[in-house]
């Protein structure tokens, strides 16, 4: 069933891969409208969290948030598709990193790199990196139930050189790699909810305390990493710029979480100024109120 699936929307993603740009966001705005209007996918989801996040905003300016945010995630569910036919060049003439030299002159230290981002703006074309660095990317990523879609997620990042691994094997490839001398730079989408677990960390996010993904954290300190913010923007349909801040090159050094805390105060702020570019549809907060005290 899974591969009749596959071959039956295989053909579809490739048609809407090859639309150029103009037609591909006409189909967006019709998408849009189906997601929104007609089935509104997630619309409970998204109200509880704007309400929960952005409290001081009055119902009419979340509800506008609301609305941009449907927009922008059909755009980027597009560009999603778009990837497996876009070229490098087109794709770098659309995300464009500010001071990439950050990422240079970190690699002359020898040291492995954790990248720590958000599910804010476009995070699926970070990807674009990998062309003009000399480090290995990998991304931790969720794997797809349907394995033949899986294996054209993949196929689709390695284009770009990006690897992706689950959060299952990212210990044992990480401990692979620098055992054998191949430092590489490891993208952390941060920002999610984990399971609670008896050492789960907790910690306010938006005004709200949630349990924390740490692992970037973890990692960076066991394997001695550089970290490093990216902070993405859109600029217009279609273009984004992402600027590369470090948070630290001596992660031992820092206090436990810290480097946790600092990555969740600058989402905050990418949410804050813009909202509308948040990924509101996850349920970032489903375990408020669920943190056992002793």
């Amino acid at each position: 069933m899974q591969f009749v699936l596959f071959c039956l929307l295989y053909p579809i993603l490739y048609l809407i891969s090859i639309l150029p740009f103009r037609l591909l966001y006409l189909f967006s705005d019709f998408v849009f409208f189906l997601v929104y209007h007609v089935f509104g996918y997630r619309k409970k989801v998204v109200r509880t969290n704007l309400a929960l996040a952005l409290p001081h905003l009055s119902e009419k300016e979340r509800l506008d948030i609301e609305k941009k945010s449907y927009q922008h995630l059909c755009d980027m569910f597009l560009e999603m598709m778009k990837t497996m036919t876009i070229s490098t060049k087109e794709i770098q003439k659309r995300f464009v990193f500010t001071n990439l030299e950050m990422v240079k002159e970190l690699e002359k230290k020898q040291k492995s790199i954790a990248l720590m981002c958000a599910h804010y703006a476009s995070y699926e074309w970070v990807i674009s990196m990998n062309g003009q660095i000399n480090y290995q990317g990998y991304a931790i990523y969720k794997k797809v139930n349907n394995k033949y879609f899986d294996d054209l997620v993949k196929k689709i990042r390695s284009r770009f050189k990006a690897y992706l691994i689950t959060t299952r094997e990212t210990r044992a490839v990480i401990e692979n790699n620098e055992r054998n001398g191949n430092h590489a730079i490891y993208g952390f989408a941060s920002d999610q909810s984990p399971q609670i677990r008896p050492k789960t960390y907790w910690s306010k996010f938006m005004g709200i305390e949630v349990p924390v993904y740490v692992g970037a954290e973890l990692i960076s300190k066991k394997y001695d990493m550089s970290v490093v913010f990216l902070k993405v923007e859109k600029v217009k349909r279609g273009h984004y710029e992402a600027k590369l801040e470090l948070l630290s090159d001596d992660v031992k050094s820092v206090p436990d979480f810290e480097i946790t805390e600092i990555f969740n105060r600058k989402v905050e702020a990418q949410i804050l100024e813009k909202p509308e570019y948040y990924l509101w549809t996850h349920k970032r907060w489903k375990h408020m109120g669920k943190k056992k005290t002793n």
